[in-house]
């Protein structure tokens, strides 16, 4: 699939979890439960980053695999890589917990929201149920992110709309792009990811010069596919300063965005 999508892209975002797909095939015994899945994944996840890389590096690509659980002394996080094409990666943590996670899993929140420093600029990810909290998109983008990537887990169609009309939101209100990855389709063999409800799209501005809708780009909707646009920062620029309205710069002063320290994540 990766090298279907790098063959008209620079830049791939996969879903949330999608890595918990290859469970069974690390797990030491047949019967399983999601969070015997899951334990699976965080015992093999240093080798699943190093399959990560390689086909990021095999097909010259910048490269969100999705998100990889990671165990941290007792408890896990929930954290996405950028992969750049020369083997360097950089992480950033989900920071808020669904019940499931939390309860279930006990997965903890990372590093608060920071950005990635790519090519084309300084990027951020909100993770999922990140992308429902306006202020975490905020503090990227005040930290200078144009771009933010969304990997998503949703089992519902409630959940799926959840994040895909957060993620407008987070377009609309800071006249960003915003693109989302969700799990689509059913894994029968999975605990995990049994069946999946979404569609991949990519959203901007609701302004001039952008689609009525902010729509971009969008995939079939639960079937695996890929949403492709080409995205210039400079048109946002252009609707930051003359749009028919300025959410971005209108963002009132007396709501902070954070209380977070914007950072800057370093590759390795």
């Amino acid at each position: 699939m990766v090298a279907e999508g790098a063959r008209q892209a620079d830049l791939l975002l996969l879903p949330e979890y999608a890595c918990m797909e290859a469970a069974p095939a690390v797990m030491e015994q047949e019967q399983s439960d999601a969070t015997a899945e899951l334990r699976a994944i965080c015992q093999h996840s240093d080798t699943l980053l190093e399959i990560m890389t390689g086909v990021a590096q095999r097909h010259g690509v910048w490269l969100m695999p999705g998100t990889l659980p990671r165990p941290e002394h007792g408890f896990v996080r929930n954290r996405a890589p950028l992969i750049a094409p020369d083997g360097r990666v950089a992480f950033q943590d989900k920071h808020v917990m669904t019940r499931f996670e939390s309860e279930i899993w006990g997965v903890r929140a990372g590093e608060p929201p920071g950005v990635f420093e790519t090519p084309w600029g300084l990027i951020g990810t909100a993770i999922c149920y990140d992308s429902e909290f306006p202020m975490l998109t905020r503090a990227q983008v005040e930290a200078g992110a144009w771009l933010i990537l969304v990997p998503t887990c949703t089992d519902t169609l409630q959940g799926f709309n959840r994040v895909r009309l957060s993620a407008q939101a987070r377009a609309l209100e800071n006249q960003c792009f915003v693109a989302v990855a969700p799990t689509v389709g059913e894994a029968p063999w999975l605990q995990t990811l049994d069946m999946n409800c979404g569609c991949p799209a990519i959203y901007g501005p609701v302004d001039r010069g952008f689609p009525p809708d902010g729509i971009l780009a969008q995939g079939a909707m639960n079937t695996a596919s890929w949403a492709f646009a080409t995205l210039d920062p400079a048109t946002l620029a252009a609707v930051r300063e003359d749009g028919a309205v300025r959410n971005c710069r209108d963002w009132p002063a007396h709501v902070p965005a954070s209380g977070f320290l914007p950072f800057t994540s370093r590759f390795l």
